[in-house]
């Protein structure tokens, strides 16, 4: 087993970071509370759903990094065997 290197931790925390945004976007739909009326909310809802879509796609390359350090890692633990 190995043990995280500074590059995984850092990825790890952009993922972790990534997802407590990606929740609170998920969260902030106002446009579906019927008893708020338009002129309280406080974004676009357009721009909400392109904020969630961006960090949809900033997670899977998050996803996609990790995915390749570890195959590095394995690599390498490969190559001193």
């Amino acid at each position: 087993m190995t043990t995280p290197n500074g590059e995984e931790e850092t990825l790890y925390e952009l993922e972790v970071e990534v997802e407590v945004e990606l929740t609170r976007a998920r969260a902030s739909h106002a446009e579906e509370d019927p008893n708020l009326p338009v002129t309280d909310w406080l974004f676009d809802p357009t721009d909400a759903e392109r904020e969630e879509v961006g960090l949809r796609g900033l997670l899977d390359a998050v996803e996609v990094l990790e995915e390749d350090v570890r195959r590095g890692d394995r690599d390498t633990d490969a190559g001193r065997e």
